[in-house]
């Protein structure tokens, strides 16, 4: 399918059918680099999600997905890892004009994404139970089984990889899907519905509704025809939707973002450490959940290492996703006020804004939402800017002297989603991977490129429950036993 430089009006889909809102109204989805209208689609409102609920629990209580045997549900999932494969030039396109990211990135989430099918495919026939001894003239096993319809409420800064992160799995533990995308970044969750059903998924297993989390997102999370929920967003939303499903006693799982630290010890190859460094800020503007968004630096080596990282991002190239720069924009006009809210609140507070803070000078990028990539140096951890989470590419550098200090610094957090550490000392590295709370610990390296078969998730206010890996296929099932006399 071709990307039309014309808004294109895109459709739901529900059991197995592409078409708009019950209340037929659409909305617009902007490009971010440009601030013009990208295409029109759907507002999808309470009914609508009753309608795919409802499409989603008849495929899975009529057998059409659950009964499927567990080999056969994987071979369609491989399926559709190799349609996305042959389609990921679209995908990436697609996703980089709807999202802003650069195209090389977005052509990593589409092979991330078919990753997901392909990983998860492969153990949909290896979901196995136990058995348990007893006394003489019992025999005793479990079964893990499905536990329904997944909600899936993703948000729009990797909508095609978190999306694929949370449907693989869900579908091949014989669940049924309603995917709900950001309003905000759509598309390519909606495409992902459409190859679903070209690569064999029955209607009705996988469906997609986009609009507002307000409308749409939160008769999902409250819907009483739901029995799971995974959701990748904010705190204060991840709670709203905690609170919707405890009335239905639904299990969820919460991936609520964090305030990364990367740590650099004085031992480390600098140079090696300076491309983790930037990466794990600056990848798709800072709008990470993962980003690691303060710079623990020991003293001895911050003044050359911070010279190094400001170099490193004056060459930085900006521009619209789709024309493969260093870093694209920012999602939407609010979010990069919000960002530039931030800065100036570590302004105030005392930071040193040792590069960028501002929108671009580039007249070519004012209609779009760029903001250059910013460090904030001087920074205490007690500050705002290294306390909240700012969703943007802002890199706040706090100082140490000592391995029990960065512990200290790291922890001091109500995030705990994921941290790096670069040092040659294995035994350093090993120790501070012991004291420090959170879900992920990368040495020498961050995030692993995708790190599809890496169980991901938070402690404290990060989230709870685990994406990825085996680890994840235990939030998409239950376990029943069964216990026989025979004497």
């Amino acid at each position: 399918m071709a990307i039309s430089e014309r808004p294109h009006v895109w459709g739901m889909i529900i059991d197995g059918v592409r078409s708009p809102s019950v209340s037929t109204e659409t909305y617009e989805d902007i490009n971010p680099s440009t601030g013009e209208i990208l295409a029109l689609v759907p507002r999808g409102i309470a009914t609508d999600i009753d309608r795919a609920v409802e499409a989603a629990r008849r495929a899975f209580e009529e057998k059409a997905w659950r009964q499927v045997a567990p080999a056969e549900r994987g071979r369609i999932l491989l399926r559709l890892a190799a349609v996305i494969r042959e389609h990921a030039e679209e995908f990436a396109r697609l996703e980089s004009l709807d999202n802003g990211k650069p195209l090389r990135q977005a052509r990593t989430d589409a092979q991330v994404a078919a990753r997901y099918f392909e990983f998860y495919g492969g153990v949909a026939d290896k979901i196995m139970g136990q058995t348990i001894p007893l006394a003489h003239g019992y025999v005793d096993f479990t079964v893990r089984e499905p536990l329904g319809v997944s909600a899936q409420i993703v948000p729009w800064n990797y909508p095609l990889q978190i999306g694929s992160r949370g449907v693989a799995p869900a579908l091949a533990a014989g669940n049924t899907v309603v995917l709900k995308p950001s309003s905000q970044a759509p598309l390519t969750a909606i495409r992902l519905g459409e190859l679903a059903l070209e690569a064999g998924l029955p209607p009705g297993v996988l469906n997609v509704v986009p609009g507002a989390g307000a409308e749409a997102g939160a008769r999902l999370a409250s819907h009483p025809g739901v029995n799971q929920i995974t959701f990748t967003g904010s705190v204060e939303a991840g709670i709203q939707v905690m609170r919707m499903a405890s009335a239905n006693v639904v299990p969820v799982t919460m991936e609520l973002g964090g305030k990364s630290p990367n740590i650099v010890f004085e031992d480390a190859d600098l140079d090696e450490a300076l491309i983790g460094v930037v990466n794990a800020i600056y990848q798709n503007a800072g709008q990470t959940c993962s980003a690691a968004s303060r710079l623990l630096v020991q003293r001895k080596v911050h003044d050359r290492f911070l010279e190094m990282s400001v170099d490193y991002v004056r060459k930085m190239r900006l521009g619209p996703g789709i024309e493969d720069p260093d870093m694209g924009p920012i999602i939407s006009e609010a979010q990069l006020e919000e960002i530039l809210r931030y800065i100036h609140l570590g302004k105030r507070d005392g930071v040193e804004v040792v590069v960028g803070g501002k929108r671009p000078d580039d007249e070519r990028l004012r209609r779009g939402f760029f903001l250059e990539p910013t460090i904030l140096d001087n920074v205490s951890n007690t500050m705002t800017v290294a306390q909240e989470e700012i969703f943007g590419p802002v890199l706040s550098v706090i100082t140490f002297d000592h391995p029990d200090e960065a512990v200290a610094i790291a922890n001091e957090s109500q995030y705990g989603l994921v941290a790096g550490i670069w040092t040659r000392d294995i035994k350093k590295a090993l120790y501070l991977a012991d004291k420090i709370s959170a879900g992920q610990v990368f040495i020498n390296t961050y995030g692993a490129g995708g790190g599809v078969e890496l169980p991901f998730g938070g402690y404290k206010k990060s989230g709870f429950g685990r994406e990825k890996g085996l680890e994840a296929l235990f939030y998409y099932t239950q376990v029943k036993n069964v216990c026989i006399r025979f004497s």
